[in-house]
């Protein structure tokens, strides 16, 4: 009875750790990134993995909400992505803030268009999900 007492224990401990081994927590900017490959994939389903069920889109010039929740956010792509077959962003430049991602993108190929739209988006990430979103549009 004592020999199987220790053989549990040794197998609880030394097969079966704490924590799984693939249990790996996304940083701020691992989320963002994920979410930039999913856009230029054109791939909803893993777009939306990284979005919060009550994510939020802002203008920065005026403050508006231009969006709310998971399923608009959803409509809202996957139309973007059936109209944007060569749909592609790159980003400039990206800083780091806490949970807060700043990116200065590049995009091309929006809604079939041949013109270039330049765009600074602020990401903020809450539990491996992107919360919100803050768009400053270059102005002509």
């Amino acid at each position: 009875m004592k020999n199987i007492l220790i053989k549990t224990l040794f197998c609880l401990f030394f097969y079966y750790p704490i924590h799984p081994i693939n249990a790996q927590e996304m940083t701020p900017e691992d989320v963002v990134q994920k979410s930039m490959e999913s856009y230029n994939n054109r791939n909803i389903v893993a777009f939306m993995s990284v979005m919060d069920p009550n994510v939020t889109f802002h203008d920065f010039s005026n403050g508006a909400l231009t969006m709310q929740g998971a399923k608009a956010c959803r409509d809202f792509y996957s139309a973007l992505f059936v109209a944007s077959p060569k749909l592609n962003s790159t980003v400039l430049t990206r800083t780091v803030f806490g949970n807060k991602i700043i990116d200065h993108e590049y995009i091309t190929g929006r809604n079939g268009s041949d013109e270039a739209i330049e765009l600074v988006l602020i990401y903020e990430v809450e539990n491996e999900k992107i919360a919100k979103v803050t768009v400053l549009r270059k102005e002509s």
